[in-house]
């Protein structure tokens, strides 16, 4: 038996041992960290974004309907539903009126053309009652099944306006109520001029200095857009200066030379107290009254001259 040595080949060298691969750090964006950083779980910020946009959605579908007309058609398909219901306005109840004229308020409130009590505007309604000079203010409402009450509350006549020889009804604050004849005209202070019916107001303050002339008067004239004449019933104009003050001033003490000389009805024709520094009085000429008128105003001359002595 042989021996045979077998001869073994060399074991390859060994490859260096690689080192482990690091992980890369996986950096997040900005949009993650504002999210991780709300208090809210990504779930629930999921549902609410799910509701966003369903809500969204809807808008833009009423939207659409807006536009196309279809709401507009629903809602005409319903009033008239309700109209063939026997929901119809076939009443109107007023309120409140005594002066006005109700047929006129009927007349509004019965305007619109469709009377489903579903389609009346209700705010349409109260916009066209407050056009009519008599209406401080108005309140409608329904009344099912066919009544609309009106709820007025009217102004209140204050003064005649005249102005371009048209005769107006007007109230404290100057609006026109309606148009007057001089057949017609109530026992009311007549005012006269442009912007006159303005001021009204002003016209009862001045007035209220001295509530003995008040009832004196017949009329009153707003001149050039700046003071007042006053007109009486006993036929004499009294022109006041010019200022809210001023005229104060002067009708008061008018009132009191008034009170003291009685200078009302004795003929004379225009006093006037334009300058505060004199008390100016027209007297009437000769055949334009009788002579004991002439006399009369005479001698209220001379007591309002006395008087004025007196005082100086």
């Amino acid at each position: 038996m042989s021996s045979t040595r077998i001869k073994r080949a060399k074991a390859p060298p060994r490859r260096p041992s690689r080192a482990p691969k690091r992980r890369r750090s996986v950096k997040q964006s900005r949009l993650n960290m504002v999210i991780n950083a709300l208090p809210i779980s990504p779930a629930q910020l999921q549902r609410v974004a799910n509701w966003t946009i369903g809500i969204g959605l809807a808008g833009v579908l009423v939207l659409g309907a807006e536009v196309t007309g279809v709401t507009a058609k629903i809602h005409e398909e319903w009033a008239q539903a309700v109209g063939r219901a026997g929901f119809q306005v076939k009443k109107v109840e007023v309120v409140g009126a005594d002066r006005i004229d109700r047929l006129k308020v009927y007349d509004i409130a019965l305007a619109q053309k469709d009377r489903s009590m579903a389609a009346v505007e209700l705010d349409d309604v109260r916009r066209d009652l407050m056009q009519y000079g008599w209406i401080k203010d108005a309140r409608v409402s329904r009344r099912l099944p066919d009544t609309l009450v009106v709820d007025i509350v009217e102004r209140t006549p204050a003064a005649i306006w005249q102005n371009d020889g048209r005769l107006s009804l007007i109230d404290d604050s100057g609006v026109v109520l309606e148009p007057v004849t001089v057949a017609t005209m109530p026992d009311l202070p007549l005012v006269i001029g442009p912007n006159a019916n303005r001021r009204a107001q002003d016209l009862d303050a001045l007035l209220a200095e001295a509530s003995s002339l008040k009832e004196l008067l017949a009329g009153a004239t707003w001149v050039g857009n700046r003071r007042w004449d006053l007109r009486f019933r006993s036929g004499e104009t009294l022109s006041l200066p010019e200022g809210d003050a001023e005229a104060k001033a002067a009708l008061a003490k008018f009132a009191h030379m008034d009170g003291a000389n009685r200078l009302l009805g004795r003929g004379i024709l225009r006093f006037d107290m334009r300058d505060p520094s004199r008390f100016v009085l027209r007297m009437p000429h000769e055949g334009q009254v009788a002579p004991s008128k002439i006399d009369d105003a005479r001698a209220a001359a001379d007591e309002v001259s006395a008087g004025q002595a007196n005082e100086g």
